[in-house]
């Protein structure tokens, strides 16, 4: 026990667990990314309500989702205690003495992280704050009529204050009221400064990904010469390109639709 816990304790260990907490925020991220494209479904935001409503009412999910915040925290604080860890041993500036190899994003990885910690304490205490404890994000009632499949919205008004959702079907109409999410994202994104601010944190991804999805599978020994362009390729298109530029077009389109 004691030697695992040094082996944890250790730069690899600490490394090893960053790797390993990165690879689940990248596939996170890949799920995230899919939920939120029902954005940009023209249903008044039906889809995406229903999406958020099962995201924090399905209880695995929600065992998913608390592992998920202890892993932002962990590789947080493990970046920090490693950059910390590097610049007390290394007193000359790293990027004057790191290898010209090296890339930008590989010399920056913790202001690159800074940033992105910033965003996701900005993003969650917009959205996931305000949805599950603040009591700003109202309700909407989407009424179906089964016959056409034409759905209208309107703001709903809860008669109990425990009330979260309902579904109920009433002469041929399919009656379901949830909390207004989408209101809050349309609210969010008309702030200009926001928008700039979500889309530069998004650029911001790009590099952070690019270096660490990599990286992480060299710490982890998983270097093949076979494989690793296949990881090049995916930590470049998928994680560097797609993904961002996916998350980055969501404020934009609301800013300019809205």
């Amino acid at each position: 026990m004691s030697e695992f816990k040094q082996t944890f304790n250790s730069s690899l260990g600490k490394k090893l667990i960053m790797a390993l907490t990165g690879l689940f925020l990248c596939t996170f991220l890949i799920v995230h990314l899919g939920g939120n494209l029902l954005l940009f479904k023209n249903d008044n935001g039906f889809g995406f309500n229903v999406y958020a409503n099962f995201l924090t009412h399905f209880p695995p999910i929600e065992v998913i989702a608390y592992l998920l915040y202890l892993s932002i925290l962990v590789h947080a604080i493990y970046a920090l205690v490693l950059t910390i860890k590097n610049r007390k041993a290394r007193p000359v500036r790293y990027a004057e003495v790191s290898s010209t190899n090296a890339g930008w994003s590989s010399k920056n990885m913790g202001l690159l992280g800074s940033i992105l910690f910033l965003f996701i304490v900005i993003h969650m205490s917009d959205f996931w704050y305000n949805y599950k404890y603040s009591g700003k994000v109202g309700f909407i009632e989407y009424k179906t009529n089964l016959a056409t499949d034409e759905t209208t919205a309107v703001p709903y008004i809860p008669t109990s204050p425990n009330f979260e959702k309902s579904v109920t079907t009433e002469n041929n109409f399919e009656i379901v009221r949830v909390k207004d999410l989408h209101a809050r994202v349309e609210s969010s994104f008309t702030n200009l400064i926001y928008v700039i601010f979500y889309v530069i944190a998004m650029g911001t991804l790009s590099f952070h990904l690019k270096h660490g999805f990599q990286s992480a599978f060299r710490t982890l020994g998983w270097v093949h010469r076979k494989y690793t362009p296949i990881v090049s390729f995916i930590g470049t298109w998928l994680f560097a390109v797609i993904i961002p530029l996916g998350f980055a077009a969501m404020p934009v389109y609301y800013y300019f639709t809205r």
